[in-house]
């Protein structure tokens, strides 16, 4: 009898083993935890909408085409928009060109401009603003570091609807739109030709068949002159000549 009983403990003891399942791995526990279960739905989700997209590509070319030209032109904006320093270091730049000019031939227009920008400079009331695609400088009533009341008080603060009249500047592609139209003819007074009349103040561009004509006088003017053309040149000459004298003699 206790034969039996060993004998159908260990038979009881193999049926347990065997019913009970093998310890998983690390990476199944991992994956059928809450966290993996949220992942895996999450990257099934992703793939799934690569897959349309791809597909919506194939489908509609120019629809797609024009969707990624609009992000590409959105990229090279954001990355290529100008910061404050590049707006101080043109300013510099545009001041030193005036600089090199007369007080007589500079542009009213070009120099009142940059000479506005440098003061708000020097005082410390220049703000610069990044807007995503775009950058914006705008003028300030106090200096950042003043301490005054007004300065400091939140109620008198400028609220922002008043920034489109204190705009000074506006950089989009690395480049500041303003400031290079108000450096457009420089170095050209307009004052000066104020006193002339009204048809001598405008100008209109030489028509091509003039402007064809100078070229060609300009390249007849380098050509060598041949003796032919002297002897030509000297008859007309001999002829006054001998003229002016008969008319002499007759007197």
């Amino acid at each position: 009898m206790a034969s039996m009983r060993t004998a159908r403990r260990m038979f009881c003891a193999a049926a347990q083993a065997a019913a009970t399942p093998a310890p998983s791995s690390r990476w199944e526990r991992l994956r059928r935890s809450k966290a993996g279960v949220w992942c895996g739905s999450l990257l099934s989700d992703y793939k799934e909408a690569f897959r349309e997209m791809v597909v919506g590509t194939w489908e509609r070319p120019l629809k797609s085409s024009v969707y990624l030209s609009l992000l590409g032109g959105a990229y090279v904006c954001f990355h290529t928009k100008p910061d404050q320093s590049s707006f101080e270091a043109a300013l510099l730049e545009r001041s030193n060109q005036l600089g090199l000019l007369s007080p007589w031939i500079r542009n009213g227009i070009s120099d009142g401009h940059v000479q506005s920008l440098v003061k708000l400079r020097n005082e410390g009331r220049l703000r610069y603003a990044s807007l995503g695609l775009l950058s914006v400088v705008y003028r300030a009533d106090y200096d950042p570091d003043a301490t005054l009341y007004e300065a400091r008080c939140s109620n008198l603060s400028v609220p922002w609807r008043e920034l489109p009249q204190r705009v000074l500047d506006v950089g989009f592609t690395g480049c500041w739109w303003m400031l290079g139209s108000k450096m457009k003819d420089y170095d050209i007074n307009n004052d000066e030709y104020k006193h002339l009349p009204a048809h001598l103040q405008t100008t209109t561009p030489p028509s091509p068949q003039q402007v064809e004509r100078n070229e060609r006088l300009h390249r007849d003017s380098w050509l060598p002159l041949t003796m032919e053309d002297k002897e030509e040149e000297r008859k007309p000459v001999d002829k006054m000549e001998n003229v002016s004298e008969q008319s002499q003699i007759k007197l």
